[in-house]
């Protein structure tokens, strides 16, 4: 499904240059849950922002099935993150004066592709992740665990091919962390393929698979044992 080849970010300013990713090599294949570790400052932020095509590469090749996303341009890997692509942030990034549910349509604000009737979508989505009872609250009523609830069914409510998660339980305590940790795991067993950050070992045991990052290379690669 994805594959990246010889990838390369490099940051420049007037009096230096800054490299975030050396020749990066990695493949995902579709119905994946990976999770990629490292130190601050290894390139992981980096890596998960080239896959959702918010970071470009400096040079390299970033294949998403038979297309090359590093050779489009910013107008087409727009409408690619709208119909791709579901993002779940640490820090929730809700809209505070829009209420759960509006939140959550947001995730199809910029889909001209979907089928059926959207408010049924947003019900299903809310539905997965436990929060519909919470629908016409805003985001500063419920807790932190909800509005990550919340920022999932976002990410999912348009079906994308790839979630991508940076630090999805950063921000919440120990039970609301394994709250979410249990809602990714069992989208992944729906078909969902997912991309996490995380710097907490015992979330990463619960992915498929893990890398792990330093000084802008992947070091080590491990499956999950069974």
């Amino acid at each position: 499904m994805i594959k990246l080849e010889n990838i390369e970010r490099r940051y420049a300013s007037d009096e230096v240059e800054t490299t975030a990713l050396v020749d990066v090599n990695l493949e995902v294949a579709e119905g994946e849950f990976l999770a990629i570790m490292g130190p601050s400052g290894c390139g992981k932020s980096t890596l998960l922002n080239t896959l959702g095509t918010i970071d470009r590469p400096t040079s390299g090749h970033y294949w998403f099935g038979d297309q090359d996303l590093a050779a489009m341009g910013e107008q087409a890997l727009a409408k690619f993150r709208a119909a791709q692509l579901g993002f779940v942030f640490q820090s929730f990034n809700l809209i505070d004066e829009l209420t759960i549910e509006e939140n959550i349509a947001l995730g199809l604000a910029y889909r001209k592709d979907v089928s059926g009737n959207k408010a049924e979508r947003v019900a299903a989505a809310m539905d997965t992740v436990s929060i519909a009872h919470r629908a016409r609250h805003f985001p500063h009523q419920l807790s932190g665990g909800q509005q990550q609830r919340a920022a999932i069914a976002r990410a999912i409510v348009g079906q994308p091919r790839l979630i991508l998660a940076d630090e999805p339980t950063g921000n919440l305590d120990t039970a609301n962390g394994e709250q979410v940790m249990d809602i990714l795991t069992a989208l992944n067993a729906g078909g969902a393929t997912i991309v996490m950050v995380t710097h907490s070992p015992s979330h990463a045991d619960m992915a498929k698979r893990r890398i792990d990052m330093l000084d802008g290379r992947i070091v080590a690669s491990a499956m999950r044992a069974i």
